[in-house]
């Protein structure tokens, strides 16, 4: 079977081919004989009720400063693609949110991993607030003085965007830090939107453990440890990632929301868990995949892309290749 694939990311010549879990899918979707064809989303076009995107065809290859081979860039109606491949970093603003509005033109006909609708439906940040009793004490709000009380209640806290992306703007604030008003402050300049506080967890010093479900199964796992002096587990700012297993913890969150994740076309899914806790369901752009092949000497875009094909044939009634 031969899908023509199109994938809506950022510049390919910029990514880190080490690291890109975009560039694996792509890999592996040429090995399987699929045609590639990469597009900006500030290249899509609706017109005529019709998507378009300025689209170029693309090779990838693991060479470094030479990993994509790009054709010349013409006007391509999504509906002719098999698979489009929604894989655009955060932030998840209102550019992102049109991106979702435009795709559902094309879905399900063209299949859209992860599905437009519901990465609309479900940030971060607030589609893990469907689960309570899988994440740690948590206040949502743009008011002042419920924030000074949960901090009462919980001493040490963690103070975050609402939908920020990459560990941006993630501040620990101490029992007897005395910024959190001046932060407040900046943070009510900065967003309109309200702010989320969360009781701080030590079990982060340890690490903060991504983990990768695929169809709503958990696949695999990658540990990411803070650097010292750093609240935050993200990679790119400093976060070191060592090999991890699941734990039975981590099994009970993954079987909770698995059914909703595969109900929601949710293909490709990272969620964050701290300790016990749930703490972030990233369904946008997730990352991880290359991380947890090397630890674990797997390769989880095979997993991806079986599901992903499962689902086309599904849904067009096509015999197993």
């Amino acid at each position: 079977m031969s899908l023509a694939v199109g994938i809506q990311m950022d510049p390919v010549e910029s990514i880190n081919i080490d690291a890109d879990s975009t560039f694996v899918l792509g890999l592996e979707a040429q090995a399987r004989g699929h045609a590639l064809f990469h597009f900006l989303p500030r290249h899509l076009s609706l017109r005529g009720g019709r998507l378009y995107a300025l689209a170029r065809p693309m090779k990838l290859r693991r060479k470094k400063g030479d990993h994509a081979e790009m054709g010349k860039a013409e006007a391509l109606d999504l509906a002719t693609l098999d698979i489009v491949l929604m894989r655009q970093d955060p932030p998840f603003d209102m550019a992102y949110i049109t991106a979702t509005h435009l795709l559902e033109h094309i879905h399900p006909n063209t299949l859209v991993v992860n599905d437009p609708a519901e990465v609309r439906n479900a940030p971060e940040k607030l589609f893990v607030t469907h689960f309570p009793e899988l994440m740690p004490p948590t206040v949502i709000t743009s008011d002042r003085a419920e924030i000074l009380a949960f901090r009462e209640q919980h001493k040490d806290i963690i103070v975050k965007p609402l939908f920020g992306n990459g560990g941006a703007g993630v501040f620990h604030i101490e029992p007897h830090d005395e910024n959190l008003n001046a932060l407040l402050e900046l943070f009510t300049q900065l967003y309109r939107e309200p702010i989320i506080v969360q009781r701080y967890v030590p079990a982060v010093r340890d690490g903060d453990k991504r983990i990768i479900l695929v169809d709503g199964k958990a696949m695999g796992a990658v540990n990411r440890v803070p650097a010292k002096g750093e609240a935050r587990s993200n990679l790119h700012v400093g976060g070191r990632a060592t090999r991890s297993i699941l734990t039975s913890r981590d099994r009970e969150i993954c079987e909770a929301i698995g059914p909703a994740l595969k109900r929601r076309g949710l293909v490709f899914v990272g969620i964050d868990v701290i300790g016990d806790y749930l703490t972030e369901i990233n369904v946008t752009s997730p990352t991880g995949i290359q991380e947890i092949n090397r630890l674990d000497d797997v390769q989880l875009e095979k997993a991806l892309w079986d599901a992903i094909e499962e689902r086309f044939q599904e849904r067009h009634r096509l015999p197993p290749s």
